[in-house]
């Protein structure tokens, strides 16, 4: 399967455009005509805010907002859209997780494990929460062919692990890690896991039913759908312990001049006006994504990537990294004597955007032997054709810096 002959629903992609190649997706993606037109119809038709007013053009707005937490509720097979809370992001989940949750459940001695291959957004948190309550960091590290080493898992997981929080799909390597594996290791220590969810859900089927996480996070804007809208899964008993470290209006039942009382969950987790425009934009792109269906997406992205990871792979002076087998449409590599950073600058140069840097995992990037790397990362508008293009461009870039092929 070459595509999935969906390019031309993406607006970005016009005659303008047509020479572009996009290979920046795992950190957002282009957007579908249908995902705009939605928001578009959202400010023209229906820009009510939401929870607040009687009149019925402000219901149909609430009406539609709680319908789209009941879409991604069904999307991750969640048992309940109470357990669905709308944030900013990814990052802002976790952080909620951290200082809402455990930042009232850890004490010294209490373990914290996270994967050497973590973006910042899941490291730093923690490293934090550590500091402050006198619990202990550690870490996964990687097998040989940089995948999650559950055996060493098995060891690092004990009755001291309060938490294990990892990341499904490495925004770097782009190899998925052994959630179920995890899940089942965590519980079995009475402790509770959290996944990063980020660089998964645009890819992977998901269901916290068959792997019954404690907590999930994900981005709107990494699955075709606006930036500033994310998604915290919790189970109700961990979300019902959540004290929300913001709060505000919405977001409480009643109050005195010396008390609160919360709403119930989700809206207690909630303060203030929500992103009302992102939440209808993840609506509409749940749709389009639930049209494709996921299953061959996952496909389209996996063997995309072993494709470029292959043809890289071939190449004199270029190291991909990461493993031969791959699983989705994530591929860092570096070309020999050329930093990162000039070889994103001559591939920019040839309508070709790649990622150059840490790409926010530092620990990751120093464990590989590198300063930084190059990342493509592919999707469902993306092609073979595309990826000869960039290690044909990767040649001739080469030949201009080295005088070889």
């Amino acid at each position: 399967m070459d595509n999935l002959h969906v390019r031309h629903h993406f607006p970005v992609f016009n005659k303008q455009n047509a020479d572009m190649i996009y290979f920046d997706n795992a950190a957002t993606t282009q957007k579908p005509r249908y995902v705009i037109d939605t928001i578009s119809d959202y400010y023209v038709n229906h820009n009510f805010n939401v929870h607040r007013s009687v009149y019925s053009d402000a219901g149909e707005t609430t009406a539609r907002f709680e319908k789209a937490r009941q879409h991604v509720a069904e999307f991750i097979n969640a048992a309940s859209p109470q357990q669905i809370v709308f944030t900013s992001g990814t990052t802002d989940s976790i952080n909620l997780i951290a200082n809402g949750y455990y930042a009232n459940h850890l004490q010294a001695g209490d373990e914290i494990v996270v994967s050497i291959a973590e973006h910042h957004s899941n490291l730093l948190p923690w490293q934090r929460l550590a500091k402050k309550n006198g619990a202990t960091l550690r870490f996964i590290p990687l097998t040989d062919d940089a995948t999650l080493d559950l055996t060493a898992a098995k060891k690092i997981i004990s009755d001291k692990t309060k938490l294990v929080a990892v990341t499904w799909v490495s925004n770097v390597l782009g190899d998925i890690s052994p959630i179920a594996d995890l899940t089942e290791l965590a519980h079995q220590h009475g402790a509770d896991i959290l996944v990063d969810g980020a660089q998964a859900a645009p890819e992977l089927p998901i269901d916290v039913e068959k792997i019954p996480m404690d907590w999930l996070a994900f981005s709107g804007h990494k699955m075709l759908a606006p930036t500033g809208i994310g998604i915290l899964y919790g189970k109700t008993s961990l979300l019902e312990n959540m004290n929300s470290p913001r709060l505000g209006g919405e977001m409480i039942e009643s109050v005195s001049t010396t008390s609160y009382k919360p709403k119930e969950l989700p809206y207690r987790l909630e303060a203030g006006t929500p992103n009302i425009e992102g939440v209808i934009g993840l609506d509409a792109a749940l749709l389009y994504l639930e049209e494709l269906e996921m299953p061959k997406v996952k496909t389209h992205c996996q063997k995309l990537g072993q494709y470029l990871y292959d043809e890289l792979d071939q190449l004199d002076g270029v190291t991909v990294y990461g493993p031969k087998l791959r699983e989705t449409g994530i591929v860092a590599f570096n070309v020999d004597g050329i930093h990162p950073h000039d070889a994103a600058t001559f591939l920019d140069a040839k309508h070709i955007d790649v990622r150059a840097g840490q790409h926010c995992a530092e620990p990751l990037t120093h464990q590989l032997g590198v300063n930084a790397t190059l990342r493509a990362s592919l999707y469902i508008y993306n092609t073979r054709s595309e990826c000869k293009r960039l290690v044909d461009s990767i040649k001739e870039m080469k030949e201009f810096f080295h005088g070889f092929n």
